[in-house]
């Protein structure tokens, strides 16, 4: 049987699967949290960025109004790239919106400073139209911050977003306190293989988010992926969300249909043969320069990723 669960550095649980809510439209992630929490999902995963914490948080309050205990829900949000010097004021904003006195997991989303004096709350410009950037700050400085914040009992956990390995080898050194996780954009067209085995090394759950890769991504018709469903007899999305869950990791399934939310759960074992296909695969893209990655913000910033840098 795959596990339902994992271990964090903290003692706390994980679960496996989880409900994202980024990109979801407007007006549709209230009902989609309250759907996914209802029917077995607690594990919940927001940002400030997204824009949608206060659907979020109704999604929540409707669960809970009907029966689902808070404290069986994880919910993980994360600090955006304008109040990294600021933390303690974004949190206030997250629990304000999400109807909460402490989220169980906040994340820096990335390892950047956009100006926080800008001309826009989420995404300041330059005149020029490129990202308005304060270039000579350190990364660190937020996660001072963060630890920080873990002492005021509003979060319970923290940890970081999109660290590549070169980030966290900075990091580590100088933290107090080791990040619980890190959620990075992974499957098997982007295993980040070096920033998954470093984590491993460290205690640091992994949390992959876009699964699937993008609308359009060649995983879902991919010879590995078909030939694991066929033999499994599930979808190749069902393959795709396993792939994480067989490797440690925990699983960010996005969607607002209800049915879809309900498959998202139903994870299947993937033996060592299956693995081996779809690492196979993985190797070949590696070695032919064709990885895929689908997230990345014109920050114009190198962070550190083999296949950005």
């Amino acid at each position: 049987m795959a596990p339902t669960s994992f271990k964090l550095n903290t003692g706390q649980d994980i679960p496996a699967v989880g409900l994202g809510t980024w990109q979801s439209k407007a007006g549709e992630v209230e009902k989609a949290v309250s759907y996914a929490l209802q029917n077995g999902y607690k594990l919940v995963d927001g940002a400030y960025c997204y824009g949608n914490e206060d659907e979020v948080g109704a999604g929540l309050k409707e669960a809970f109004a009907n029966g689902v205990k808070r404290e069986d829900v994880f919910v993980m949000t994360k600090v955006w790239a304008t109040y990294n010097t600021r933390v303690g004021e974004a949190i206030e904003k997250s629990l304000k919106s999400l109807g909460l006195d402490y989220v169980d997991m906040y994340l820096i989303h990335w390892p950047v400073l956009l100006n926080p004096e800008g001309n826009d709350d989420k995404f300041p410009t330059l005149p020029d139209g490129s990202r308005d950037i304060l270039r000579d700050w350190n990364h660190v400085e937020a996660w001072k911050q963060m630890e920080a914040l873990v002492e005021t009992g509003k979060v319970k956990a923290i940890g970081v977003c999109n660290y590549s390995k070169k980030y966290l080898e900075e990091l580590l050194p100088v933290a107090k306190i080791v990040p619980a996780i890190n959620q990075i954009e992974n499957h098997p067209s982007l295993p980040q293989q070096e920033i998954v085995d470093l984590c491993r090394e460290k205690g640091i759950h992994i949390v992959s988010y876009s699964p699937l890769g993008s609308t359009g991504s060649p995983l879902m018709t991919c010879e590995p992926v078909v030939k694991v469903a066929e033999k499994k007899g599930v979808s190749a999305g069902t393959v795709l969300l396993s792939y994480h869950v067989a490797r440690g990791s925990t699983v960010l399934a996005k969607s607002v249909n209800p049915d879809r939310i309900k498959a998202n759960t139903q994870i299947v074992d993937l033996d060592a043969e299956d693995m081996k296909l779809l690492n196979d695969y993985s190797d070949d893209l590696t070695k032919r320069g064709e990885l895929k990655r689908y997230v990345y913000p014109p920050f114009g910033v190198d962070f550190g990723f083999p296949d950005k840098s």
